[in-house]
């Protein structure tokens, strides 16, 4: 009777093969992960998300938004570091929104979460502020989408070279065709909708 179930799941993992329907890896995984955390940011500007992850499990995930209490530029309607006329060298120092990476650091400390030797998975190069805390809370890796390009093209280097000088591995994955359509038709559809015919 096992043999036979065994069997079953065999055959019925065989004929998804053929379907075309594949897993996806571990990094486009924990990475569309960080792009649902981005779902919940308060920014207008760039709306961010963050997933630690150790050994395969989720630790913390942060997203871009005021600190506890604050007003929220996406309730507001405008952005308030442009409201208040900050110049691009000026916008961290006026910026009201905790950035993602830090929000996730600061949730696992919350918890007691030991996140050392963890991967960081992010939607956005992170700023040399948050590097810092990266490399104080002891992750080892970094993985992130989208690259800043921010108008100070020395100040992108920075972040790079700052990680690299903390022997923190930066890894940048645009996520695959086959990944985001994988996504988009578990997000649209019926998730669990039973694909084959029961046996």
């Amino acid at each position: 009777m096992a043999e036979k179930r065994l069997s079953s799941k065999r055959s019925a993992k065989s004929r998804a093969a053929k379907g075309g329907i594949k897993r996806i890896g571990w990094d486009e995984y924990f990475l569309l992960l960080a792009k649902l955390a981005a779902c919940r940011s308060t920014c207008l500007s760039r709306p961010t998300g963050a997933v630690i992850v150790r050994s395969r499990q989720v630790m913390a995930t942060g997203y871009n938004g005021s600190i506890p209490g604050a007003a929220h530029c996406i309730d507001d309607g405008i952005c308030y570091r442009r409201r208040v006329g900050a110049t691009d060298a000026e916008k961290l120092a006026w910026c009201r929104a905790s950035h993602a990476e830090a929000n996730a650091i600061a949730q696992a400390a919350r918890a007691g979460i030991l996140i050392e030797g963890s991967t960081l998975y992010t939607t956005l190069s992170p700023c040399f502020t948050c590097v810092k805390l990266i490399a104080s809370a002891g992750i080892k890796r970094v993985v992130y989408e989208h690259l800043y390009e921010s108008a100070n093209i020395a100040r992108d280097r920075h972040w790079a070279d700052a990680l690299r000088e903390a022997g923190i591995e930066a890894v940048h994955l645009r996520l695959s065709t086959e990944a985001i359509e994988r996504a988009c038709e578990s997000l649209a559809g019926e998730t669990s909708k039973r694909r084959l015919k029961s046996e």
